[in-house]
């Protein structure tokens, strides 16, 4: 039987502590850059991990050395058992988050409450109601941003998740930031990035050095702080001075941050992915079921990991879109 210790190391040194659970592949919002236009087939309930089999893996990375989980989706919420999932975890020494829609958290924030989860993740592409329901193909803004505020109320920590698309809401970027200065959450801009179905190409791309020149062109360079990153943080942050709240720039496609990646992700049918754009996977859940150790497939997954972004490692391959086919589009990862 294989060692449980060291088998998030991969060949390149980088240990793996923090995992992404998918709940679902299900979503009551429609994006774009999520989800492909005629939508995916989802896959039949059996097929799925259930609350005890997300307890076991979980465990299972816990033990090897993972401190920190994210459920993920889809949305995470749509999960009828996502209270029981969260009181098992809630037994492991782990700190948990969630990355949502905001759509129905409301209902949740006591349970969150009680099992420690601090920071919530939530998406919001557009400050202005008739571009969410074009963006998302749904009417849901107004419940979206009360709940921002009513999570901000009971001490949560927000970070908003804007996913920039040149055309469609790079014109926001400053009154993102403008809604930094009064209210107390982190937002981040985040590179559309390349997924099988959501139509990608390089031109629909806000970089990282375009939302920096919009920053500057609109604040005293006096005035804008680049903060100290966390240990992996994929997030290169900023505040501007006198602003209560802070904002970051997540550059996937421009400013990759593959050599501190500490990431691996499980999809909502038991498949690991090494990397957000590894084009293969490893399935845990056929041995979990059949009762054998899943501890070699797992080592053998995160040891194999490529160096950058599942071996697209030119802009050459990451911007042909023939390499994306063979990867899931985002709302069958997790994001």
């Amino acid at each position: 039987m294989s060692s449980k210790h060291d088998i998030l190391t991969d060949s390149f040194g980088r240990k793996h502590t923090y995992l992404r659970i998918s709940l679902t592949e299900r979503c009551n919002l429609r994006c774009s850059y999520c989800m492909p236009q005629e939508g995916v087939p989802l896959l039949p309930k059996d097929h799925l991990m259930n609350a005890k089999e997300i307890f076991e893996i979980s465990k299972l990375f816990v033990e090897a050395g993972v401190n920190k989980i994210r459920f993920t989706g889809g949305e995470p919420l749509l999960r009828k058992d996502f209270p029981q999932i969260l009181e098992q975890l809630g037994t492991l020494p782990v700190s948990m988050s969630i990355t949502t829609n905001g759509i129905t958290i409301d209902r949740y924030i006591d349970l969150l409450k009680k099992h420690q989860v601090k920071t919530i993740n939530l998406s919001l592409d557009t400050l202005d109601a008739e571009k969410f329901k074009k963006v998302t193909f749904r009417d849901y803004f107004q419940r979206v941003y009360d709940n921002i505020f009513r999570l901000i109320a009971e001490g949560f920590h927000v970070k908003i998740n804007v996913v920039l698309m040149k055309g469609v809401n790079d014109d926001e970027i400053v009154e993102f930031i403008n809604f930094t200065k009064t209210h107390p959450v982190t937002v981040r801009f985040i590179e559309f990035m390349p997924f099988d179905g959501n139509q990608w190409n390089r031109e629909k791309t806000v970089s990282y050095n375009d939302v920096l020149a919009k920053v500057h062109q609109h604040f005293d360079d006096d005035a804008i702080i680049r903060l100290q990153d966390a240990p992996h943080d994929t997030t290169k942050n900023f505040k501007i001075v006198g602003h209560l709240g802070t904002f970051g720039i997540i550059g996937t496609v421009t400013n990759p941050f593959c050599d501190t990646c500490n990431r691996i992700r499980l999809t909502a049918n038991g498949q690991l992915k090494n990397c957000l754009f590894s084009a293969t996977e490893s399935d845990l859940l056929t041995p979990l079921r059949a009762g054998k150790d899943i501890t070699p497939i797992i080592q053998k997954a995160v040891f194999g990991k490529f160096a950058m972004r599942g071996g697209l490692s030119t802009p050459e391959q990451f911007e042909d879109p023939k390499e994306h086919t063979e990867n899931r589009s985002m709302i069958r990862i997790g994001g």
